[in-house]
């Protein structure tokens, strides 16, 4: 069975039990901070199963792209190791939302395994949760006894709360689950060991393929459980691993969910993927085949959802799995030109049926891999360089475990690529070194980003939380529950929930308002920050209120909500003027707004000219200039309001009913605050324009008093240098009249200083130590950088067996010099590079160069001295 058909059989079968098939969320999530990535098939529903949504169906069935590599399920070091984890992976969910419960789950399973797929029942194996005296949670009979009717009692097996209590995290719901395994050996090996006991052994032939989870509990910041008010099932079948059983091939990889990625690295790189590898070198080749190929899903889904690869957060996690699969190609199928791009065109033909994103998206995810790929292979170029110099420099055959962690930290080189390159040369790693040293920076990262949350405090239970601020800047409110949480960033913080706010919630790419509320005798509680958790709206505060009954009057701070507003409808022109401009293939891949400027990237193909972006600005300066009217609709169905023609972003999540925001042929998708009139924004005006990553650009530009104050700034700037320039009548006529005798001047500098070089030469030469048959002299001179190297020459020329280290300290900036004659380098293994790189460390600063010259700078001055004193040893 064709795994287009694995996946249409499993949402036909829901469908007909009444259940709603919805499509799968982004994989980057952007409104739970809890979550970077959905993990698993039921991150879109949490706030369904927290009780803070209404979901449009109490069934509901689809299958969820998932990434698997941060945070408490991270998978990617088994990735390509093994035949069955995987980075990306699609999770076929059916969901009952206080409707049916463990009778139902269980049944449909069954029937869909064993009557739809045909699975042949003897080689399936259940679980069922056994209990939890410390959690006072007891065996699941009424899972066991259901089970009885359906599998034979020796097939049905008891797992512990690590395998069969599933929690989402380490507060939420939670409840014990039952799951399916499948025993695909061959008849030999079942017959030496029974299935039963490999089930959760990580066999890769034993392996899990649906969790059926019942939601029963909340777990509290205590640790303890407490009874949901409504039951709720979760589950999970893993789609690829669906796939091999219903293929009949031992291995996720030897579907065609990854065969045609498969079949296209071995085309691209010559190399050759076996099934069953009969030695160690044919299972590296297998491995990095099975990196490549699973890492590319990942990376391109994430990309076409909207998250490039970046140095943080979601963005560092991408960018670190394509690396991943470059070094497995560099290493191991010796490729050292970018080729994993080239991939997404098979991913594209292979996926885009079922999602979209991948086909649409095709350009960007191939141009962004690329970039990406060329980047770190000059980066393992650089990183290779700078391991042989180490190798170098080291009289041990165990290499620093701490030199090794500099090398992967600060460059991003690739330890186990250092430890097979030492290997290679008889050398050994200390592994406990750089264990030790990424032990401190985990620790380190783990200590700044630590989040510890209290349990959820209800004032008023069973109040709807009503969001007012698209009409309202304030409202009488009252407190409906509020927790304290504690992190290393803001310290002790409070979050608090309203029954209504004006507070709008960072979203959209605008941040969240500030402002206040204020008790009724006056006192005043500040909000500093806003934002949305599973559909919840928070308010962050540094204080709670004494008395947390009374009803408050809640305030956002206008003069911030004015210009965010400002800014993020600017966005919206800006965005139309790009299109207009540079071609309807503009898109947004992402924004930022605030109250001090906007930031906005883009797809665009090459630099955005100067001519362009004042065109850009020009249009939507005519747009203000119109004086447009927000025209905002509410509640507008998504289908209809994309078919009138509003612009929906791709790796957004939109509900059923969407917000549409218009200013003239301006329409998009957008719950964001906005002017009520283009004349609001006052001017426009593009600050800076630039690369982000390949195939995307950034503008970052500002409007109302920012561009007031731009303007007084520059006007300030002009007057300071028509009063330098003593009030010239032509100011720019100076200017080119100041360039041109500087120029004059530089050369007659260079001149002189070239004079003075020769005239210092003599005087040098007489100052030579001849030391072990070496013409030795350290030195500090009075010239400029390039006076040092012509005088370096210059002895060079009429000196033999010359050692010469110059040193300068123009504008207090020291700078080392070393020449060495070509016969030294030669006869004496003497390498100027490294006689600067050692002598550097005295000025605080490095350098190299050739074997025969090399410079290095620094930052202290007071070094110079010292730096001259130690030159010496490299002759002796």
């Amino acid at each position: 069975m064709k795994s287009q058909d694995v996946r249409k059989q499993f949402l036909d079968f829901f469908e007909s039990k009444g259940h709603t098939i919805v499509p799968s969320a982004p994989i980057v999530l952007k409104d739970d901070p809890t979550l970077m990535f959905n993990n698993s098939g039921m991150a879109q529903f949490k706030e369904y199963f927290l009780g803070n949504g209404t979901p449009k169906s109490p069934r509901i069935a689809d299958t969820q792209k998932c990434l698997r590599v941060s945070g408490k399920h991270n998978d990617l070091e088994e990735v390509g190791i093994d035949t069955y984890h995987h980075t990306m992976f699609e999770m076929l969910g059916n969901w009952s939302f206080g409707d049916y419960f463990k009778k139902e789950a269980i049944n449909w399973a069954w029937e869909l395994l064993t009557e739809v797929y045909k699975i042949d029942k003897d080689i399936l194996y259940v679980t069922v949760f056994e209990g939890s005296e410390e959690e006072n949670v007891p065996f699941d009979q009424e899972a066991y006894d259901i089970w009885k009717t359906l599998i034979a009692e020796d097939r049905i097996l008891l797992g512990n709360k690590k395998d069969n209590f599933w929690e989402m995290g380490d507060q939420g719901p939670c409840g014990p689950c039952s799951e399916i395994h499948v025993d695909i050996r061959s008849s030999e090996e079942k017959a030496v060991t029974p299935g039963k006991d490999l089930v959760n052994n990580d066999h890769p032939h034993v392996v899990e393929i649906w969790n059926n989870v019942f939601m029963e509990f909340n777990r509290k910041a205590d640790g303890s459980l407490e009874k949901l008010p409504a039951q709720h099932v979760d589950t999970g079948m893993g789609f690829e691993r669906l796939c091999m059983v219903l293929q009949n091939v031992q291995s996720n990889y030897d579907t065609d969910v990854f065969t045609p990625l498969i079949k296209e690295i071995e085309s691209i790189t010559g190399s050759k993927y076996t099934i069953k590898a009969s030695n160690e070198a044919e299972e590296k080749v297998n491995i990095a085949i099975r990196v490549i190929a699973d890492h590319v899903r990942a990376v391109a889904f994430a990309i076409a959802d909207g998250q490039l690869p970046s140095n943080t957060g979601a963005g560092y996690v991408i960018r670190r799995i394509l690396r991943r699969a470059i070094r497995y190609g560099f290493t191991f199928l010796d490729t050292k030109e970018p080729f994993i791009y080239k991939l997404v065109e098979v991913l594209s033909t292979q996926m885009g049926g079922s999602f979209p994103e991948i086909r649409i998206q095709k350009s960007l995810c191939a141009n962004v891999i690329k970039e990406e790929e060329n980047s770190f292979l000059r980066t393992l170029d650089q990183g290779l360089i700078l391991l042989e110099n180490i190798i170098s420099n080291s009289a041990e055959t165990t290499i620093s475990g701490k030199k090794a962690f500099e090398l992967f930290d600060t460059y991003g080189f690739p330890i186990d690529l250092t430890a097979l390159i030492l290997s290679e040369k008889g050398l050994q790693l200390d592994e406990a070194g750089f264990e030790s040293e990424l032990q401190k920076q985990k620790e380190r990262s783990r200590a700044a980003s630590k989040v510890k949350a209290g349990d959820w405090q209800i004032l008023i239970d069973d109040e709807d939380e009503e969001f007012i601020g698209y009409d309202h800047t304030e409202a009488k409110v009252k407190i409906t529950r509020y927790r304290k949480v504690e992190s290393a960033k803001d310290g002790e913080v409070f979050q608090i929930v309203f029954n209504m706010t004006p507070f709008y919630p960072e979203g959209g790419g605008q941040v969240g308002d500030k402002g206040y509320f204020e008790a009724s005798n006056g006192d005043v509680i500040y909000i500093f920050d806003t934002k949305k958790e599973n559909n919840v709206i928070i308010h962050f505060a540094k204080d709670l209120p004494n008395n947390l009954s009374e009803t408050f009057r809640a305030v956002v701070d206008k003069t911030i909500r004015k210009s965010s507003a400002s800014n993020h409808s600017a966005t919206h022109l800006m965005h139309q003027a790009l299109r207009h401009i540079l071609g309807t293939h503009v898109e947004q891949k992402g924004s930022l707004v605030n109250q001090k400027n906007l930031r906005f990237d883009f797809s665009h193909f090459s630099k955005v000219t100067d001519e362009e972006l004042q065109q850009v600005e020009d249009f939507v300066n005519a747009r203000i200039q119109e004086q447009l009217p927000l025209i905002e609709r509410r509640n507008v169905p998504f289908k209809q309001a994309v078919e009138e023609g509003a612009m929906a972003l791709f790796g957004e999540k939109y509900g059923d009913n969407v917000r549409a925001i218009k200013f003239g042929d301006s329409m998009e998708l957008c719950g964001g605050i906005h002017v009520n009139n283009t004349a609001d924004i006052w001017y426009f005006k593009i600050v800076s324009e630039g690369a982000v990553a390949s195939g995307i650009r950034r503008i970052e530009a500002i409007t109302a008093d920012a561009v007031k104050e731009y303007f007084a700034s520059q006007a300030d700037k002009l007057k300071e240098i028509n009063g330098v320039l003593k009030n010239a009548q032509d100011p720019i006529k100076a200017v080119i009249s100041l360039q041109d005798e500087n120029a004059k001047l530089k050369k007659q500098l260079e001149a002189l200083l070239k004079d003075k070089a020769k005239n210092m030469k003599d005087d040098l030469a007489k100052e030579l130590q001849e030391i072990n048959g070496i013409q030795f002299l350290a030195k500090q001179v009075d010239l400029n950088p390039e006076g040092a190297k012509d005088l370096a020459y210059e002895l060079g020329n009429s000196s033999k067996n010359l050692f010469l280290v110059l040193a300068t300290a123009e504008e207090g900036k020291p700078m080392l010099t070393c020449y060495i004659s070509k016969e030294l380098v030669a006869e004496k293994n003497l390498n100027a590079g490294q006689v600067v790189r050692e002598l550097g460390k005295y000025i605080q600063g490095g350098g190299g160069g050739q074997p025969f010259f090399a410079t290095a700078g620094g930052k202290n001055v007071d070094g110079i001295a010292e730096a001259l004193a130690h030159a010496v040893e490299f002759v002796k």
